[in-house]
């Protein structure tokens, strides 16, 4: 059995419950992740936990290395992963305080790594269903197991940040559609469907971004006050997933370079054969 990863904010370092707990520090053809990883037992499954603005808070969303993160944890044994992050709402019935755990993404981010290839190797990765539908079904679970009130599905957009949005943007997303907006899903999610691993989010919604005419604006002081409140919902859900996620994963994520990868065999470059072959070197065999 795989082990859970999940990526977060440093609060969730202080998991109750974990047990066997080390510092794991890894390094990766991308360069290091965010923070070192801290692995343990909960509930008797291997997770695998990591700060994705780094231990304080310090990197922005358009700085993380979002390559280096996934890389570190495939290469841990995860295969599994769990994104909790903030959002706002662009919903009147997603209010504050609640939890979304979405099923489609749009990224309007511009300035990152997208992509694990390239330098010879060409993949065209499948992200019609971005999210693991097992996986968000199991977390949606657990998220119900605590009591919250928590919402299934709607469209998340990653905005690049680190602003937040104007009220024309916010109106305009809301036209689009969007139920949630956030900064850090893309490329997280995809570059994890690029790696075969499953993917889902827990957004914590901690306001009504900008377009609500009777609530306050988003400020910084808003999102860290509910996160704050929230944290203990988290772990509980964590928890919960960690106790009953099923062993055996039965979707697609695992298989999905087997017809990703277009480039002939015989002309990938030997340096992005050595590079990527954590990800594809049961598609490289002869």
């Amino acid at each position: 059995m795989g082990k859970l990863g999940v990526i977060g904010g440093s609060g969730l370092y202080n998991m109750p419950g974990c047990e066997d707990v080390r510092e794991i520090k890894v390094d990766t053809p991308f360069g290091a992740p965010s923070a070192p990883v801290l692995n343990g037992y909960l509930e008797g499954q291997e997770v695998c936990f990591l700060a994705r603005h780094g231990i304080g808070h310090h990197i922005s969303p358009s700085e993380i290395n979002y390559r280096a993160n996934i890389f570190a944890l495939k290469s841990l044994g995860v295969d599994q992963i769990v994104s909790i992050s903030a959002c706002g709402s662009l919903r009147e019935d997603f209010a504050p305080g609640e939890l979304v755990v979405p099923d489609q993404l749009f990224d309007l981010t511009r300035d990152r790594e997208r992509s694990f290839f390239g330098d010879g190797m060409v993949v065209h990765i499948n992200v019609a269903d971005p999210f693991c539908p097992d996986l968000s079904s199991q977390l949606y679970q657990a998220i119900q197991e605590t009591g919250a009130k928590v919402n299934w599905g709607g469209a998340m957009i990653t905005i690049e940040g680190p602003r937040f949005s104007t009220k024309a943007e916010s109106n305009t997303f809301r036209a689009w559609g969007m139920a949630v907006i956030g900064m850090t899903t893309s490329p997280e999610a995809f570059l994890a469907r690029e790696a075969e691993m499953c993917y889902a989010v827990m957004a914590h919604v901690t306001d009504y971004d900008v377009w609500h005419i009777s609530e306050q604006p988003v400020t910084v002081e808003i999102v860290v006050e509910i996160l704050q409140r929230n944290t203990a919902i988290a772990q509980q859900a964590v928890r919960n997933l960690a106790k009953n996620i099923q062993p055996r994963r039965a979707c697609p994520c695992p298989n999905a370079l087997a017809n990703a990868l277009i480039t002939n065999r015989a002309v990938i470059p030997s340096e992005t054969r050595q590079r990527l072959g954590l990800l594809v070197e049961k598609y490289l065999k002869e």
